[in-house]
């Protein structure tokens, strides 16, 4: 079973792909998507406008999600625009702009949170939507090159490592990514069997 992805991050793809790798399925960035305008009011309503315009122009299955950073000094900004926060286009300087915005803002007090919504769409099928959230502390300056955006300022205290120090395997079994995604995992499997659950 092919699933497109409504996504051109790479690095998206490689964190689907292996939190998804014992499913029989392959995962697919199209080469074209259509233009979406994410005006949805939560991450659950992006990623749905995403999976559902992805679906219908492709006339197969498609899976999206929407994702963010929920910071409470901040009142939950960058929020909805993580990935336009300040207008920046570089995760590089999104990242120092969310530090600058918390440079007096006590550790103890620089609660956080990704959070994810993954949509699952397919031609003629009702679209399912599963969330999944991870929280955090934002750090004062970035730790770690691994993963993407936020992470190398996302700190988990239980492992005392940001996003980006952690090894692979431990990410993909608990950011907020891969909660979203172990709980459509069920909705996949009822897909390749046909139908999919409401």
């Amino acid at each position: 079973m092919e699933i497109f992805l409504a996504t051109r991050n790479p690095g998206k793809l490689r964190e689907i792909e292996a939190i998804l790798r014992d499913l029989p399925v392959t995962l697919t960035i199209p080469p074209e998507m259509p233009d979406v305008d994410e005006t949805g009011a939560s991450f659950a309503e992006n990623a749905l406008l995403k999976a559902g315009a992805l679906a219908r122009h492709l006339g197969a299955w498609a899976l999206a999600d929407d994702s963010g950073l929920e910071v409470d000094a901040l009142a939950g900004a960058p929020g909805l625009y993580s990935a336009r926060f300040g207008g920046l286009s570089t995760d590089s300087d999104r990242t120092m702009l969310l530090l600058e915005r918390l440079r007096d803002v006590p550790d103890a007090a620089r609660t956080a949170r990704f959070r994810a919504a993954v949509a699952l769409c397919g031609p003629d099928r009702p679209t399912v939507i599963r969330e999944g959230a991870c929280e955090g502390l934002i750090t004062r300056a970035p730790r770690g090159s691994g993963g993407f955006g936020y992470d190398p300022v996302f700190l988990l205290p239980e492992f005392g490592l940001t996003m980006a120090e952690l090894c692979p395997e431990i990410k993909n079994r608990i950011s907020h990514r891969a909660r979203a995604l172990e709980a459509i995992r069920p909705d996949i499997e009822e897909a390749l069997r046909g139908g999919v659950r409401r």
